[in-house]
């Protein structure tokens, strides 16, 4: 005969059983979040990490996080009862599965671990790659950030990082200041010439310590109505910014200033 209380009976202990389980993982969960947190705080300030060259200690801290979450989502799989022998049974099966869908995430590990290695950049320096730049903020196992000059924070793959060629722009002491000025077909060469070197030689932050650094400036081209001039400035890297635009502001006075002209625009009427 259907025994309507013991079916309630079994079905308040199996809600009571699952619920408590429940319970106890979400109280895991909250436990684990913030004991990652702290075990996060504490790795950043051990004496190696802060000593470590940022590249290697950003990449170890963003590998620890991982592992760390890894942990606690097999902790609470174990407290719902799921069986662990099921669990790397199922994990087992579907690798293959989960390998070929994540290829892009592997490629990304695996580049991440290269740039570890190779060290073509590394974190503060200024890079450019792949119609981006800006400087490195972090690498992490599956990104680089970069950012902008105006402030953007572009992340990009380490594995489309390692496909393309990178330009590192922070990488040597010194970097040299290229700038083009366009007069008139009727200037004096040499006057043009001395006014341009002059403004580079005012400044003080121009290297002038070897021959290798001279300050140089010279015809590079023109046309029947124009004359180019290129000029060239040895700074040290950090200065690179700052010298490039007091360079191109002040020879373009300089310029105005001794009335250099500057080539004249043909208008074209358009009969209709």
């Amino acid at each position: 005969m259907f025994n309507v209380e013991k079916v309630m009976s079994d079905l308040t202990g199996i809600c009571m059983q699952v619920g408590s389980k429940l319970l106890l993982a979400i109280i895991i969960f909250i436990v684990g979040r913030i004991v990652i947190g702290h075990i996060m705080q504490l790795v950043k300030k051990l004496h190696g990490i802060e000593s470590a060259d940022k590249t290697v200690a950003t990449f170890i801290v963003s590998g620890v996080k991982i592992v760390l979450n890894i942990v606690l989502l097999l902790s609470i799989i174990s407290v719902l009862g799921v069986p662990m022998a099921s669990v790397i049974t199922v994990l087992a099966s579907a690798g293959m599965a989960i390998g070929l869908s994540m290829q892009g995430s592997l490629g990304n590990i695996a580049g991440g671990i290269m740039l570890l290695i190779f060290r073509p950049f590394n974190v503060g320096e200024y890079i450019q790659t792949n119609g981006v730049e800006g400087s490195v903020r972090a690498i992490s196992i599956m990104y680089t950030t970069l950012l902008t000059n105006d402030n953007k924070k572009i992340m990009i793959p380490n594995g489309e990082l390692m496909n393309k060629s990178i330009t590192n722009c922070s990488s040597e002491e010194f970097r040299r200041v290229d700038l083009q000025f366009t007069t008139g077909r009727q200037e004096d060469v040499v006057k043009v010439q001395n006014i341009i070197l002059d403004v580079i030689k005012a400044n003080a932050r121009v290297l002038t310590d070897s021959p290798a650094h001279e300050p140089f400036a010279s015809i590079d081209g023109g046309t029947n109505e124009s004359i180019i001039f290129t000029s060239r400035a040895w700074v040290k890297t950090g200065d690179y910014w700052t010298v490039y635009y007091e360079l191109l502001q002040g020879i373009t006075e300089a310029l105005g200033a001794a009335g250099i002209s500057t080539p004249a625009v043909k208008m074209v009427q358009v009969q209709g």
